[in-house]
């Protein structure tokens, strides 16, 4: 079964997201802040990541530059985010995310996502 990581400060968004998640046939882990995000990613690498991008101690842009850094990026990015500016799309998907999705999340899209990308993990 493939593994998602689920990095959002927010309690709520990350248990929702979660739900989601598991419907669409993942195991999840979860992190509350990009530090502990990056070092699950770095120790359990996790085949998709949920990215937000306002975390406390790492924001989502610089847990990106890290795992690019340690050649550690998963194989599905999609970032979570309420900053809906073209720039900051831009460099998200510079960066290596797959796709953009804005807050609030609708976990119906969110769904067919992560079914799609799991049939692609196989």
């Amino acid at each position: 079964m493939p593994t998602i990581l689920i990095a959002d400060d927010s309690m709520f968004q990350r248990f929702q997201t979660s739900k989601t998640a598991v419907e669409a046939g993942y195991d999840v882990l979860e992190a509350k802040d990009g530090q502990e995000c990056l070092q699950l990613m770095l120790e359990k690498r996790p085949d998709v990541l949920l990215l937000d991008l306002n975390m406390p101690a790492l924001d989502g842009l610089a847990v990106m530059e890290r795992l690019a850094a340690a050649g550690a990026m998963p194989a599905r990015i999609y970032v979570l985010t309420a900053d809906i500016q073209d720039t900051t799309r831009k460099r998200c998907m510079d960066l290596g995310a797959y796709d953009c999705i804005n807050k609030p999340v609708d976990q119906g899209v969110l769904g067919k996502l992560l079914a799609e990308a799991r049939a692609l993990l196989g």
